[in-house]
């Protein structure tokens, strides 16, 4: 087994050991609860707002989670004498994230699709998950390598969604009228989100969806070069090197 499976392993372990594994069961089981009491009968159109909080959101904060505990632990300092290099611990961590989003995914996708009405890309939705939460897995380690605090990561997380995510979401909901702005928000990561969500309710136009695609994963390779960049001087400095 080479190290990249045996830290991805170590991942899925730590995400239990930590209880992160838990809360996102739990964060499933409130979407769950939302959808059972809602009065929405035909949750196509609002389910890729549901999973677009869900991937962007909790792919931040599970980096961030488990980067913390870490920390605590003083696991970083492992790094330093482990046959790993940064990229496999780095892919580990976003693998292991991916593999929580897709879980929940499953769960509320498989909770509406017997108990309510949707028409949606199954597959579909598995790619933009991927897409969505590789991305903002890597936007995690960016804030987490500058936040001293899981306080202080958290106002990050909040300034990052108010900036970028709220007007994408009032977008969404039709409360954006000006053409210009609505042309910028294209420039946004989290509108490349949303679109490929909707995409696969069969709105939008196929052009934006192969741009959102290939806008994701060009901006996602320029984010992993600075994560990786950036990765040593913040092993070094958290493990006191």
């Amino acid at each position: 087994m080479n190290n990249y499976a045996i830290l991805y392993l170590g991942e899925l372990q730590r995400l239990k050991k930590y209880n992160i594994l838990s809360a996102s069961l739990f964060v499933a089981a409130l979407w769950i609860g939302v959808i059972y009491f809602s009065e929405i009968q035909d949750l196509t159109t609002i389910f890729p707002l549901v999973v677009f909080i869900d991937a962007t959101s909790m792919a931040i904060l599970l980096i961030g989670a488990t980067m913390f505990f870490e920390r605590e632990e003083g696991a970083l300092k492992t790094l330093f004498i482990s046959p790993i290099n940064r990229s496999e611990y780095i892919w580990a961590k976003i693998s292991a994230g991916i593999s929580s989003n897709l879980l929940t995914l499953f769960i509320i996708y498989g909770y509406a699709r017997f108990f309510r009405e949707l028409d949606l890309s199954f597959l579909g939705l598995v790619g933009a998950v991927i897409l969505i939460s590789g991305f903002h897995s890597l936007v995690g380690f960016l804030l987490s390598f500058r936040s001293k605090t899981f306080t202080h990561l958290l106002m990050s997380m909040f300034v990052y969604f108010l900036a970028l995510a709220l007007p994408v979401v009032l977008d969404l909901l039709g409360l954006i009228e000006s053409e210009i702005i609505k042309n910028l928000l294209y420039l946004l990561p989290t509108k490349a989100a949303q679109l490929l969500l909707i995409g696969t309710a069969g709105m939008g136009e196929t052009w934006e969806i192969f741009f959102s695609a290939g806008y994701l994963l060009v901006l996602g390779g320029i984010l992993y070069g600075f994560v990786v960049k950036n990765f040593s001087d913040f092993a070094a400095r958290e493990s006191g090197a």
